[in-house]
């Protein structure tokens, strides 16, 4: 298949849309990032790789980061994390609190604000140093040690995030979480605070691709199990409330951040990964979108 034609052909096709849609503005530090970007990297199991845009640029991937903070506390502790956050599509914004109080606690799935604050009060209580151990995994899946947190991301959702305080301290009173409020909090601003680029985050998510092992070092990061159960979590889970449009245009299990980037996997064949920084109203990539749903069906691949 002549990917390289068919990235060109995607990035003549959204052309129109590059600039459109808007920023995560109510983090501040986002708010500075131009929306004339666009970026589309696709990786192969085999090692070949097609480009187009601003693949090597870093952003703030955002709610991507939950895709790793969820294999690195499943590789830890297997599905015992699963008592404290469910695998259901939430149906509700991604930072809204209604279904935590009506459910006790217990956030509807990993991929919601909620339910990240869970995760991350998880690492909090079995890693030494959390921190280190969330940017050693993240740069171990994408074999790049050049992969750090933003500190003035980190800072800037530190000072602006009240809803997920608010979670927290909602969370705190049902028992759902163990570890100091602050630092629940700013674990998590920095896990979402990671920089990369579409390149790098292709090579993290390609583990994925080939079921939780890796490529260059073959190492089973997560049992095929583990791999089969996230992998179905990005799919009805990844989007925010457009998991459903994602599945039916798409046809991939991914995961957005509203830092503008799309990573997404085609399980035993490819990753890729997209970004623009403009959103639509459900906090996705407005290009990233479209983008991905013309590669699906130029390519005629999806899992379906």
């Amino acid at each position: 298949m002549d990917y390289h034609k068919i990235l060109a052909e995607i990035n003549e096709e959204v052309s129109h849309l590059i600039g459109k849609g808007k920023v995560a503005d109510y983090i501040p530090e986002l708010a500075k990032v131009k929306k004339d970007k666009f970026a589309i990297y696709l990786l192969t199991l085999d090692g070949k790789s097609y480009e187009t845009g601003n693949s090597q640029e870093l952003f703030s991937i955002q709610s991507i980061s939950k895709v790793f903070m969820l294999a690195l506390m499943i590789s830890k502790i297997g599905k015992r994390v699963y008592k404290r956050v469910d695998v259901e599509p939430s149906g509700d914004p991604f930072n809204s609190l209604v279904q935590l109080e009506h459910e006790n606690g217990i956030p509807r799935n990993p991929f919601i604000n909620s339910g990240a604050l869970v995760i991350t009060d998880m690492m909090l209580s079995h890693f030494e140093n959390p921190k280190e151990e969330m940017l050693r995994f993240v740069r171990s899946l994408a074999g790049d040690d050049k992969i750090f947190y933003n500190e003035a991301v980190a800072q800037s959702e530190l000072r602006t995030g009240f809803k997920n305080a608010a979670m927290v301290n909602l969370m705190k009173s049902f028992g759902n979480i163990k570890n100091e409020i602050e630092d629940v909090l700013e674990l998590y601003c920095y896990c979402c605070s990671i920089e990369m680029s579409c390149c790098q985050l292709a090579k993290a998510f390609r583990v994925f691709a080939n079921h939780g092992k890796g490529v260059v070092d073959t190492r089973q990061y997560i049992s095929k199990s583990q791999f089969k159960r996230i992998t179905a979590i990005m799919l009805t889970c990844g989007f925010y409330d457009e998991a459903g449009e994602f599945a039916f245009q798409v046809g991939l299990p991914g995961k957005s951040g509203v830092g503008g980037g799309i990573a997404a996997i085609m399980p035993g064949d490819y990753s890729i990964v997209v970004w623009s920084p403009g959103l639509n109203e459900n906090g996705n990539s407005l290009v990233g979108m479209k983008a991905l749903e013309l590669f699906t069906t130029k390519t005629g691949s999806s899992i379906f």
